[in-house]
């Protein structure tokens, strides 16, 4: 590490926050409440530790964008209360051709700016299947398939900022890093969340969201200006933003090295690259143990995203997956989003029955099986099957 790279990392560290920052505390200590801001009543969300799942069924009706309240959070500690009056953006390092620059919460807001829909989604959405449905044994927050929403986002474009601050052609890496408190992992710091992109993604269609669903970013979700990044894991799009390291040389953190690779027997024992875009899945609306009476319709409805490709297929099957038909997409396929769908079903035997779904992108990409494990359990993809009751 460069003496100049110590010096501003310092600087960084010591410079007051705002307002208020929620304080990390040991996994060990149980909290009332799990560091976040918005309620969570439980016919909207599952909590998960410093986590909450959005229920399924809870986003029936709502139309394609998630609504904020109904939108899932993904904390390593707690949400943190910032002011945006007395917060600034620093942009700094070698891959700069000057020194950092700074960017206050105005300045940001009066660049051109774009709106995007898109989906984020947890890169561990769907690990309790690898348990429940395959019985491996994995790691981490136990995700059904509720870490996920797709908001309209407004932002500047990262490569603005970029641009703006000075990025040289010799830049390799481009780290953004949140102002949440530090995360503590067995006993040890791994320090602010931080994950670096390489400058042709950070050039491309990231964008510095100050806004969501047509209003400011809510505390949870990164007020006042969170990274979005378009088809990639949500550990990418880093909440809180304070800083951004452009380097000449790679860079790395725990989230690309130690976190966010794919570990286990069938894997590299480095786990091979950090995971980047996202795969392919799909989610009935619907509670899994629900109850359908027989003889009568029932207009069954779920979601199918991908960050690979547009969704543009979803087959279902009321049989446990003997039989299989195709359902009707209510949404043109589109890229960094989700499709909806709906099928019609008449249930004609009492007793306990599976519902599938599996979702096919326009690159060919469908829903296996079975997910092959990995000790982390990320990026689980297989058909899910959701156990229900005609009675």
């Amino acid at each position: 590490m460069t003496s100049a790279r110590r010096t501003v990392l310092k600087l960084l560290a010591t410079a007051p926050v705002a307002a208020h920052v929620a304080r990390a505390t040991p996994a060990a200590a149980a909290e009332p409440t799990p560091g976040i801001v918005k309620p969570l009543p439980p016919e909207l969300f599952t909590v998960r530790g410093s986590n909450a799942e959005t229920r399924f069924a809870a986003l029936r009706g709502t139309g394609y964008h998630t609504p904020v309240d109904r939108f899932f959070v993904r904390n390593h500690t707690s949400t943190p209360l910032l002011d945006a009056r007395t917060w600034s953006l620093t942009v700094w390092g070698s891959g700069l051709r000057g020194g950092p620059r700074r960017f206050s919460y105005r300045e940001l807001r009066a660049l051109p700016s774009v709106v995007h829909d898109v989906a984020l989604e947890c890169a561990g959405n769907g690990r309790n299947f690898f348990t429940t449905q395959q019985h491996d044994t994995v790691t981490g927050t136990p995700w059904t398939l509720g870490a996920v929403g797709v908001a309209r986002w407004r932002g500047v474009r990262l490569a603005e900022v970029l641009r703006r601050a000075g990025i040289g052609g010799h830049a390799v890496d481009v780290m953004p890093r949140g102002l949440d408190a530090e995360y503590v992992a067995g006993g040890v710091s791994k320090g602010r969340v931080r994950r670096p992109l390489p400058v042709a993604k950070a050039l491309d269609d990231v964008i510095l969201a100050y806004e969501m669903n047509g209003a400011p970013l809510p505390h949870d979700h990164g007020f006042p200006v969170r990274v979005v990044v378009p088809a990639w894991v949500g550990i990418a799009s880093i909440k809180w933003l304070g800083d951004i390291e452009v380097s000449a040389e790679p860079l790395y953190s725990p989230w690309n090295t130690e976190f966010y690779r794919l570990f286990g027997s069938a894997y590299p024992a480095d786990g091979g690259t950090p995971l980047t875009v996202r795969n392919v899945r799909s989610a009935f609306e619907l509670d899994h143990g629900s109850v359908f009476a027989a003889h009568r319709i029932h207009h069954l409805t779920g979601r199918s995203w991908s960050g690979l490709a547009p969704v543009t297929r979803v087959d279902v099957s009321t049989d446990g997956g003997t039989h299989w038909h195709q359902a009707r997409l209510e949404d043109l396929p589109r890229r960094n989003g989700w499709v909806r769908w709906s099928f019609p079903w008449r249930p004609r035997t009492t007793g306990p029955a599976e519902l599938l779904a599996r979702a096919t992108d326009a690159a060919g990409n469908t829903q296996p099986d079975r997910t092959v494990p990995n000790t982390q359990g990320f990026l689980f993809d297989a058909v899910v099957r959701v156990p229900v009751t005609v009675g």
